[in-house]
Parts: structure tokens; C-alpha cells; sequence
């Protein structure tokens, strides 16, 4: 059986598969709050590479920066935030990785 590329008959309309997932997704998307930066909100709270403890809640588990549209933060505190937590990480403030296994 040779396969011939304009010969795809058998197959479904992009446009039928659409509406066979349309029809069967019932649910909306539910309104999600768009985060805000907590450093544009407040002037008073600084961004620091000395306070580890405040660095933590930007990292995960495994020792990953949280990416922006997780934290919240806006691109250019994003952008200080990041060389913070670097700086922190060679002054063996924050573990470059998790301990565990």
C-alpha cells in the first residue's frame, strides 16, 4: 500500500475536531487574579542578596529561581531578583541545590 500525501480522505476536518473538543468541554476558565509585584506595591520592602530567608520563598525545593508568572513579580524586579539570588548562592548564603535525594 503506497502511501500518496493528497490522498487523506479517511482522515477527520481540522474543523470536525474542533468542534467534537468544543462540544465536549463543557467547563470556562475560571478567573485567576493576576498577581502583583510585591516590590512595585510596596517601596519599602528591598530586594536584598544578604537575606537568605527572603530568598527562599523565590527558590523551589530543588534549588530553582521561580520563574516570573509563578512569583508574580514584575520583569525588572524579576531581573534583580535573580542576580540577587546568585550572588547569594556564591556567598554560600543559598544552597545552590536541594540535599536531598
Amino acid at each position: 500500500m503506497s502511501y500518496d500525501r493528497h490522498d487523506r480522505n479517511d482522515r477527520n476536518d481540522r474543523n470536525d475536531r474542533n468542534d467534537n473538543y468544543s462540544a465536549n468541554n463543557d467547563t470556562r476558565r475560571k478567573f485567576v487574579r493576576r498577581k502583583s509585584c510585591r516590590y512595585c506595591g510596596d517601596k519599602e520592602f528591598k530586594l536584598d542578596f544578604k537575606n537568605g530567608k527572603m530568598l527562599s520563598f523565590f527558590i523551589s525545593e530543588r534549588g530553582r529561581i521561580i520563574p516570573r508568572r509563578i512569583s508574580g513579580n514584575c520583569a525588572l524586579h524579576q531581573r534583580h531578583l535573580t542576580t540577587a539570588v546568585k550572588r547569594a548562592r556564591v556567598m554560600a548564603l543559598v544552597p545552590f541545590t536541594s540535599t536531598q535525594r
